[in-house]
């Protein structure tokens, strides 16, 4: 999730209310395009590119956005956002530090091998059934399940 912290500090722990945010599922040749997080929280966990909506921004637009921004690639989302996935991390004293909800987006690759850039340590394409094997971030192989069936729903994108 990209996006900067305030001046007066990261708005982003300890929130006031939820942080919106997008993700995406891009998939090409049956396998899904996953990134290793480089930042908290969850750093080192494999998830789908994504980020924080900005003011003004249309879901899917911010969804493109940050799949370039992240990872240098291109797609084409695939009807309208899939189910949400809430982020509700705590400290030890049970205090909330992080809540977002996101908003996935399942996609077709169009052009741009992806790489990793200052927010990605890793980049890789895998296939659902490998995805089991890694650390992720909360509710992804439902979200993968979900983007898999748009896309095959379409006859596209060998899912």
């Amino acid at each position: 999730m990209s996006g900067t912290a305030s001046a007066a500090g990261d708005d982003r722990l300890f929130p006031a209310r939820p942080l919106i945010g997008v993700s995406i599922a891009v998939i090409r040749d049956g396998r899904v395009l996953l990134a290793q997080r480089a930042n908290e929280p969850m750093r080192g966990v494999w998830t789908l590119p994504g980020g924080l909506v900005e003011a003004g921004e249309r879901l899917a637009e911010a969804a493109l956005r940050e799949l370039e921004e992240e990872v240098g690639t291109r797609a084409e989302v695939v009807g309208p956002s899939l189910t949400p996935t809430e982020i509700l991390l705590r400290d030890e004293t049970d205090r909330l530090r992080h809540h977002y909800v996101i908003h996935p987006h399942a996609a077709l690759w169009r052009a741009v091998e992806p790489a990793p850039g200052p927010e990605a340590l890793a980049v890789r394409w895998a296939a659902i059934e490998e995805v089991a094997g890694l650390s992720t971030t909360p509710g992804l192989i439902e979200t993968l399940t979900e983007a898999f069936s748009r896309v095959a729903s379409l006859g596209e994108g060998s899912a």
